[in-house]
């Protein structure tokens, strides 16, 4: 039986350092879960933050930056269904998430997303506007490819 509880924010930046399979842990969060198992091990990790887009940070946008397991079964339904009902409590209103355009997003379905947009790849990040570096702070590259964007509308 998988259950939910708080993790600090090192330790989630920890576990999703090594657990997630393209990505490092974002520099910051508003809040974050665990999901454990019957023993107390720590199973899975999921943050949340301000969006990364611009154009979504309108103070009532929470954006799911990271979900990270080690396989466990629904482990990331669980914690996707956890975070929305926390932002939903804080008084967000909708919530929004991203997945590479090859991945099936069944676990977003189960906790109540819907596809909101497929954005086409990026070359590149950076923008005259914008300077940008391709790589993250770990110097790794970020997955090039099109992304789906997620949402779920928490209140009217």
């Amino acid at each position: 039986m998988l259950r939910i509880v708080p993790i600090t924010q090192r330790a989630a930046r920890a576990y999703i350092d090594a657990n997630h399979r393209h990505n490092r842990p974002p520099r910051g969060d508003f809040f974050r879960v665990a999901v454990i198992d019957d023993g107390g091990a720590i199973r899975g990790v999921g943050q949340a933050g301000r969006p990364v887009a611009r154009e979504l940070q309108d103070g009532t946008t929470v954006e799911i930056t990271r979900v990270g397991t080690d396989g466990v079964r629904n482990g990331c339904s669980i914690m996707y269904g956890a975070l929305c009902r926390a932002a939903k409590a804080l008084g967000y209103r909708r919530a929004y998430t991203y997945t590479l355009a090859g991945e099936p997003g069944s676990s977003l379905r189960a906790a109540g997303f819907v596809e909101d947009a497929t954005l086409p790849p990026r070359p590149t990040w950076d923008t005259p506007s914008r300077r940008r570096q391709q790589a993250d702070e770990h110097g790794d590259k970020r997955p090039p490819g099109a992304k789906v964007r997620w949402v779920r509308i928490l209140a009217d």
